[in-house]
């Protein structure tokens, strides 16, 4: 039996866990996504840095968006794991999520907003989102770590 005062073994922890609160402002998205960049180079992930750049930014943009009560800030995880999955949470203090459910190709060539979370979802292996105990909800995604083929198009 593991001794209970022992510090946790490395393979229960993330590798890199980061996280950091911003103000609900549009300026957040664009400093969000320098820190993004610069921690996830730092620590060398394997994935398509652009694509989790990419990711953070349009989830961040909209907590801004639809997530704003006054006094409350949006949260941004990053976390690691030793697959070198890379997975993202953006906290805000609103409970729901609606559009949640709305089809990846449900947006319309005429509509002016609607088209990040379907760009996140082309993106993420894996996409979620849950009620926080304390306020609001967390959205969270999974991005793999191996090395992608730059794709053509």
């Amino acid at each position: 039996m593991p001794d209970p005062k022992a510090p946790p073994t490395p393979t229960q922890l993330p590798t890199r866990d980061w996280r950091m609160g911003y103000p609900m402002t549009t300026a957040t998205v664009r400093l969000a996504r320098r820190h993004v960049r610069r921690r996830l180079t730092t620590w060398a992930w394997p994935g398509d840095i652009g694509d989790a750049v990419l990711v953070v930014s349009e989830l961040l943009a909209n907590a801004v968006r639809h997530g704003r009560i006054a006094g409350h800030h949006v949260w941004l995880r990053l976390a690691v794991g030793e697959g070198g999955e890379l997975v993202v949470d953006v906290s805000d203090p609103v409970p729901a999520f609606p559009g949640f459910e709305r089809r990846v190709d449900a947006a319309d060539a005429g509509d002016e907003s609607g088209r990040g979370l379907v760009v996140v979802r082309g993106l993420v292996e894996e996409f979620g989102w849950f009620p926080r105990t304390d306020v609001g909800k967390t959205v969270r995604v999974r991005l793999g770590g191996r090395v992608q083929e730059r794709r053509r198009g």
